[in-house]
C-alpha cells in the first residue's frame, strides 16, 4: 500500500497532544492555533503542508472570522458556528477523491471511525507528534504504529490491547 499523501488534522485535538500553546503556554486560542501552525510548518515538509488540512472548532470564534485560510501552505477550515470541528473532518473524509491517499491525525474515535470506513489511514495525534518530533520531517509518516518498533514500548501486549479494541 503505497504511503498517504494528504493530511488531515484534527486541529484542538493535536494542539493539545503537541504541547505547543506560544509563549508562555497560557495564550489566547488565536496565539496557540498560530504557534502550533507555526510548529507545523517547521517540521512538516513543502509538499506535505501543500497536501495538509487542519481542521478547528470556531464555537469561540470572534464574530467575521473567514472559514478558510492558509499558513505555510497549509490549509485552515474552521467549523461554521454551531457544527463541532469532528463533524467536518467527517465531511472532508467522506468527500475526499482518494481516501486511501490519506492520513488522518485525530485522537476522536469518532473520526478515527470514519476514516476507517473510507480506507483512510488515521493515527492517534500523540503517536503522529511522536513521529514527527523524532525526525520524520523529510519523509511520510509511519501509518501503521503497531509496525514500528519504536513504538512498541511494550511488546506483545501493546499488540494484544491494540487488537482487542480495534474499530473494524
Amino acid at each position: 500500500m503505497p504511503a498517504p499523501s494528504w493530511i488531515l488534522i484534527d486541529g484542538y485535538n493535536l494542539l493539545h497532544a503537541s504541547g505547543v500553546f506560544g509563549a508562555g503556554g497560557r495564550t489566547s486560542l488565536e496565539t496557540s492555533r498560530n504557534a502550533l501552525l507555526d510548529w507545523l510548518g517547521s517540521v512538516l515538509s513543502e509538499s506535505q503542508r501543500q497536501r495538509a488540512t487542519i481542521v478547528f472548532d470556531a464555537r469561540e470564534a470572534p464574530p467575521g472570522l473567514p472559514r478558510f485560510g492558509q499558513k505555510h501552505g497549509i490549509r485552515i477550515v474552521f467549523a461554521p458556528r454551531g457544527c463541532e470541528a469532528d463533524v467536518v473532518l467527517e465531511d472532508l473524509i467522506q468527500e475526499h477523491n482518494s481516501p486511501r491517499s490519506l492520513l488522518v491525525v485525530s485522537s476522536d474515535h469518532r473520526v478515527q471511525r470514519a476514516a476507517r470506513r473510507r480506507k483512510a489511514t488515521p493515527i492517534d495525534s500523540e503517536l503522529w507528534v511522536g513521529q514527527v518530533r523524532r525526525g520524520a520531517r523529510d519523509e511520510e509518516p509511519a501509518t501503521d504504529p503497531r509496525h514500528d518498533p519504536r513504538l512498541d514500548p511494550h511488546g506483545d501486549d501493546l499488540q494484544n490491547w491494540l487488537e482487542e479494541f480495534r474499530d473494524d
